[in-house]
C-alpha cells in the first residue's frame, strides 16, 4: 500500500493500482463526454502508467504544488489532459466538480494543460516540448542543487517524430540527468492512423540507448511490470526511457485499439456502455490516493548577491552592443545569484562567455539545439531561476513554437538575439536576423528592446532581469558609437529624442544601427537648412506612443521609420500601431525589402536603402 494512500482500506498494492487505473479511465470518459470533446482514448491508454506513478512513486506536497522540492510530472502528450485532471482528482488536488468543468469557459481545466491550474507549471499540447522542459528542470536541479526531486515526463508515440525530442535525448545524456524518467505511451495509433513504428518498442528503446539512456520495453497494462520499471529508473545512473506498449482506449472493447477515435468524445449512451464495461456503473469514482510527500528541500549553494555595478562606456568610443550585453550579463549575474545563462554554442559571438567565466556554475551550454535551449530555460524558471538564453537572432526563429508556448505557460524568459539585420555584413543572408522583431512582437505580452549603444544595452539588460514575462533584446555585430552617458535611464516603454527643434519638418524614428544612420542624415540635412527630429525608439514593444504622437503633431512632413528589418511586423508597424483609433500622420518606411548578399556592413545598409543617404533623400521628399 502506498504511504500516501488515505482510503483507509487494506489490500495488496496491485489491487490499488488496478482500482485506481479504472477510476482514471472512468473519469477521463466522464469529463470528456460532459464537455462534448476531448481525448478520452489517448488518456485511457496511459491510465495504468499514471496509476502506478501516483500511488507508489510520485512525491509531491499538494499544499505547496510549485515548491522546488516536489517531483514534477510533465504531460508532454498534452492532449491527454483528461487523464492529468483525473490524476489530480485522485490525488485530492481538485474536486470532481472541478474536473467535470473540462473545456468550459472560465475553467482552469482547459483542453490542454496550462498554468491556469496551480498544479500545472508549463503549458503542453504542442507536441515534442514536454521532455525538453523536463530536461531544463532536471539540469537545474542537478547543477544548482536544492532538491532531490525526480522528473517524470509522459510522452506519446506520435510525438517521437519531433526532432526536438532527440535534442532532449542528447542533452539529457550529455549532462547525465539520472533523475529524469521519460515514459512513452506506445499506443500505436496517432491522430489519423498508425504511427511510424507502431508497436516496435525495441526501435524506440534502441534510439534512446544510442543517445546514452537506459531503456526498458514493458507491457503498459501490467502494473507490476510498470512498477519494476519505475524502480529500476529510480536506481539508474543515467536518464531512463520506459517504453510501454499500450492500447488506445484500453479497457473498453468498442474503442480499444480502434482507429478513428482520436480526439473524439463518447456520446452519453456510449459513455454509459463504457463505464459499465469498466465496472464503474453510474457512481462517481471517489478513491483518493495522495502522493507521498516530497523530501525536505536543501538550500541551494548560491553565491551572495553583490551590489549591481553595470559596466560603463565612454561616450564617443566604439563598442558593439553584443559585447556590452555580455559585460552587463556578468554584472547582473553577480547582483542576482538566481540568474542563469544558456547558450546555443555561440557564446564567443554573443559574449555570454563573459558570464560563463564569471559564474561557471550558472552557465549552461546547450549547443546548436535552439529548441532545447529555449525549453530548458522555461524548465529552469519553474524552479525559481531567472534565465537568459542567447544565440543569433536568425536562429531563434527555429524555436518560435517553444517561445509562443512559453507565453502560454506564463514563463519568465529573457531572450537575446545577436547579429541582427543586414548590418552584419559579409556573412550573408543566412546569418541575418531580419524577421526577429516581427516574431517577438507577435508573442503575447512580450517586451521587445533594440538598443543603439553600449550604455543603453547595459541598462536594458538590468531592466530585463528584474521583470517577469517574455522579453527580447536585439543586439548587433558591428561596433557602434556610444551615444549615452553611463547611468542614463532606459525605462521599458520609453524612447529618447536625440535631436529636436521648434521648426522640425520631419521626424525620423529609428533604433539600433539605423539610429546612427539617422544622426548622420540629420547632420547632413542641417547644413541644407532642413530641421529634422530624431527619435530613438529603443523600446519597440511597448512603444512610446506619447512621444510619437507629439512628433506627428509638431512635424508637418510626418514620420519616417528606418529599420534594419523586413517591413512586415517590425519597427514601422510598431509606430503605426501607436496611432490606432486616432488621426494618423504620413508614415514612410525605409526597411529591408531586398534579399541581401555578402557585402560590407555599410554596403549592405546602402543596398537596402536604410543608410544615411537614403534617409536624407526621404526627408527631402517629405519636407517639400
Amino acid at each position: 500500500m502506498s504511504a500516501g494512500d488515505e482510503s483507509g482500506q487494506s489490500g495488496d498494492t496491485s489491487g490499488l493500482w488496478k482500482e485506481l487505473a479504472t477510476q482514471l479511465r472512468a473519469d477521463s470518459i466522464r469529463s470528456t463526454t460532459a464537455a462534448g470533446s476531448g481525448h478520452p482514448t489517448s488518456s485511457m491508454s496511459a491510465a495504468d502508467l499514471m496509476a502506478v506513478l501516483l500511488a507508489s512513486h510520485l512525491r509531491i506536497d499538494l499544499d505547496e504544488p510549485r515548491a522546488p522540492r516536489n517531483d514534477r510530472l510533465i504531460l508532454s502528450k498534452g492532449h491527454a489532459a483528461p487523464l492529468l485532471y483525473a490524476v489530480l482528482k485522485a490525488a485530492g488536488a481538485i474536486s470532481d466538480a472541478q474536473m467535470m468543468s473540462l473545456r468550459k469557459r472560465g475553467s482552469p481545466i482547459q483542453g490542454h494543460p496550462s498554468p491556469a491550474l496551480p498544479f500545472v507549471e508549463v503549458a503542453t499540447g504542442s507536441l515534442g516540448q514536454g521532455l525538453a522542459m523536463a530536461v531544463g528542470m532536471a539540469l537545474a536541479a542537478k547543477r544548482l542543487g536544492g532538491t532531490e526531486a525526480r522528473f517524470w515526463a509522459l510522452l506519446g508515440d506520435s510525438e517521437m517524430a519531433e526532432g526536438s525530442v532527440y535534442e532532449s535525448l542528447e542533452a539529457a545524456s550529455f549532462y547525465g540527468l539520472s533523475r529524469l524518467v521519460a515514459i512513452l505511451d506506445m499506443n500505436r495509433l496517432g491522430q489519423r492512423g498508425q504511427t511510424m513504428l507502431g508497436w516496435d518498442g525495441e526501435a524506440y528503446a534502441a534510439r534512446a540507448r544510442a543517445f546514452g539512456w537506459d531503456a526498458a520495453v514493458i507491457d503498459g497494462h501490467d502494473p507490476g511490470a510498470i512498477h519494476a520499471a519505475y524502480l529500476a529508473a529510480e536506481g539508474a545512473s543515467r536518464p531512463t526511457l520506459v517504453v510501454a506498449r499500450t492500447k488506445k482506449g484500453a479497457g473498453v472493447s468498442f474503442v480499444e485499439d480502434k482507429d478513428g477515435w482520436h480526439g473524439k468524445a463518447l456520446s452519453a449512451d456510449e459513455a454509459k456502455r463504457a463505464l459499465a464495461e469498466l465496472g464503474a456503473g453510474d457512481r462517481v469514482p471517489s478513491r483518493v490516493v495522495k502522493p507521498a510527500r516530497a523530501a525536505p528541500a536543501k538550500k541551494p549553494a548560491t553565491q551572495p548577491a553583490a551590489k549591481l555595478e553595470l559596466p560603463s562606456y565612454e561616450p564617443g568610443t566604439q563598442v558593439a552592443t553584443r559585447a556590452a550585453f555580455g559585460d552587463a550579463l556578468a554584472a547582473v549575474g553577480a547582483a542576482n545569484p538566481r540568474l542563469v545563462a544558456l547558450d546555443g554554442e555561440v557564446s564567443n559571438s554573443t559574449y555570454t562567455d563573459r558570464f560563463a567565466k564569471a559564474h561557471p556554475d550558472r552557465f549552461f551550454q546547450m549547443y546548436i539545439a535552439e529548441q532545447q535551449m529555449v525549453s530548458a530555460a522555461v524548465g529552469m524558471q519553474v524552479l525559481g531561476w531567472t534565465p537568459f538564453a542567447s544565440t543569433f537572432a536568425a536562429f531563434l526563429t527555429r524555436a518560435f513554437d517553444q517561445i509562443r508556448m512559453a507565453a502560454i505557460s506564463g514563463a519568465t524568459l529573457n531572450l537575446v538575439g545577436s547579429h541582427a539585420g543586414v548590418s552584419i555584413g559579409e556573412d550573408g543572408p543566412s546569418q541575418m536576423g531580419v524577421e526577429d522583431l516581427a516574431m517577438m512582437r507577435a508573442v503575447h505580452g512580450s517586451v521587445v528592446l533594440y538598443p543603439c549603444c553600449a550604455n543603453a544595452t547595459a541598462r536594458l539588460t538590468a531592466e530585463m532581469a528584474g521583470r517577469a514575462g517574455i522579453q527580447y533584446l536585439r543586439t548587433t555585430r558591428e561596433k557602434t558609437p556610444v551615444l549615452y552617458p553611463p547611468g542614463e535611464p532606459f525605462p521599458i516603454g520609453g524612447s529618447k529624442v536625440l535631436r529636436r527643434s521648434p521648426g522640425d519638418r520631419v521626424a525620423v524614428v529609428a533604433a539600433g544601427v539605423t539610429l546612427h544612420e539617422a544622426l548622420k542624415a540629420h547632420d547632413q540635412l542641417r547644413g541644407e537648412g532642413i530641421a529634422v527630429r530624431v527619435i530613438d525608439l529603443y523600446s519597440v514593444k511597448p512603444a512610446d506612443g506619447a512621444t510619437l504622437r507629439e512628433a506627428a503633431r509638431e512635424c508637418p512632413g510626418g514620420l519616417i521609420v528606418v529599420e534594419d528589418h523586413h517591413p512586415e511586423g517590425g519597427l514601422g508597424d510598431a509606430v503605426a500601431e501607436a496611432f490606432e483609433g486616432g488621426p494618423a500622420p504620413a508614415i514612410r518606411r525605409l526597411a529591408v525589402r531586398i534579399m541581401p548578399d555578402s557585402a560590407t556592413p555599410q554596403e549592405e545598409l546602402e543596398e537596402a536603402g536604410i543608410d544615411a543617404g537614403a534617409i536624407a533623400r526621404a526627408v527631402r521628399e517629405a519636407a517639400r
